[in-house]
Parts: C-alpha cells; sequence; structure tokens
C-alpha cells in the first residue's frame, strides 16, 4: 500500500506532520541522553556518562583531524550534537514504521530529503558565519578569489554542490534502506511462506541498515568539520 505523509496547513504553510513528530522525538531522545548521562558526573565513569565521553573523544578525534584543537575546539558540542541526533534519526524508522489511514506517521526523519537538506544548509550557513566571524569580512571573501580570480564561479558552484551532496547522500541511504524493509515487511504479510521467506533477509537488512545508518552520521558530522576547516583554518 502507498502512504504518503499527513499535512496541515497553516498561515498558508504546508507543515508535514510526520516530519515535526519524528523531529520532536529525535530531538527528545538527544536531550534526554545527554542530560541523564551528564546529571551526576563521577571521576570513574559508568553506564551512560562512559557513551557520552566515548562520543566527546570520538568528535574531538574527527576536529583533531581536520583542524587545530585550537580552532576546532569551539565545535566540539555542534559535532556531538550531529553525530547522536542524525544517528537517532536513521535509527527510528529501523523496527517499524506506523501508518494511520495510508497516512505514514512513524519513519526516519532523515528519510525525508526536507530534512536532510535542511541540515546541510544549517551546515554550510554556520561554515560561512564562522569563517566570517573568525577571519573578518574582507579576509574570508578573498578566499572566494583565491589562487585565481576567475575561479569564483567554480566557488560558488561548490558551496551548492556540498550542500546537494551533504543532504541527499544522507536521505538517499536512509530512504532506499526502509523501502526495502517495507517491501520486505509486505512479502511477510503476503502469506505463511512469505513471510518464512522475508524473515532471515529482513533480519540481515535490519543489520546492515543500522550499520549504514551509524556510517551516515559519522560521515555527515566528518564532512561538517571538513567544510568548517576549510573555512575558518588558516592555510599555511
Amino acid at each position: 500500500m502507498e502512504h504518503h505523509a499527513p499535512t496541515h496547513d497553516f498561515l498558508g504553510l504546508t507543515f508535514n506532520l510526520s516530519n515535526v513528530l519524528m523531529i520532536t522525538i529525535a530531538s527528545a531522545i538527544v536531550f534526554i541522553l545527554a542530560v541523564v548521562a551528564t546529571r551526576s558526573l563521577a571521576m570513574r565513569p559508568t553506564g551512560l556518562q562512559n557513551f557520552i565521553e566515548w562520543v566527546m573523544d570520538f568528535v574531538k578525534g574527527l576536529i583533531g583531524s581536520t583542524m587545530d584543537w585550537k580552532t576546532g575546539g569551539r565545535f566540539l558540542f555542534l559535532g556531538m550534537t550531529l553525530l547522536m541526533y542524525i544517528f537517532v534519526s536513521n535509527m527510528l524508522g529501523l523496527p517499524f514504521a506506523i501508518a494511520v489511514d495510508s497516512e505514514l506517521w512513524w519513519k526516519s526523519p532523515t528519510a525525508d530529503p526536507t530534512i536532510t537538506l535542511t541540515l546541510a544548509t544549517m551546515v554550510v550557513v554556520l561554515t560561512h558565519y564562522y569563517g566570517v566571524k573568525m577571519k573578518g569580512p574582507k579576509e574570508y571573501g578573498k578566499g572566494f578569489f583565491s589562487p585565481l580570480k576567475f575561479l569564483f564561479p567554480f566557488k560558488l558552484i561548490e558551496e551548492f554542490s556540498n550542500t546537494l551532496t551533504l543532504g541527499l547522500r544522507l536521505y538517499g541511504n536512509i530512504y532506499a534502506g526502509e523501502i526495502l524493509l517495507g517491501l520486505l515487511a509486505g512479502l511477510g504479510g503476503a502469506s505463511f511462506a512469505g513471510a518464512l521467506g522475508a524473515f532471515l533477509p529482513m533480519l540481515a537488512w535490519q543489520g546492515f541498515s543500522i550499520f549504514v545508518g551509524t556510517i551516515q552520521a559519522f560521515i555527515f558530522t566528518m564532512l561538517t568539520m571538513v567544510y568548517m576547516a576549510h573555512k575558518v583554518a588558516d592555510d599555511h
């Protein structure tokens, strides 16, 4: 059965209620994890504190591989937030999907190009903001004409293509995974033989989708730091 997104018109704008719901749930999960993990810090971390410290060390490693810590340290919490939020968002639609009256309410928010392209646009805008803030408008502007002035149009195209590839890569991988899981679920519900035939492939694909979702969260965060380094780090 083909599902469509539940929408609501408000002040001339159309809102995708499924996206609003899933964004809220993903944000709440990340917020609760962060609060619980840091509520009672100990010198010898256990449980969730171990997890949050591992995430912090991991993101520090990503930053350290792209720029010096003095420059990149300020982006630690940005990287942690992106990594955790995108990972949680990628995982939400894996166990199941919920549709009511052919309207798909429960899915991974990153399986919608609107969400992933918005995240990508936010990242690219932030890179420009910090580039201007840390280098100054004049010095930052020179970078678009360096090393040769005629490269300026190509650098504008590069900014646009970076936004598209960053957002569409994430969307394509997560959406494709959920489509295949939906097809396998449909096969499993067709008959008893179909259920037997679809059970093992579905388990295997869910395991692979967890791997893909994890890798995509890493790639998105890594590329964010790479783009940021290109804008804020001094060339030597």
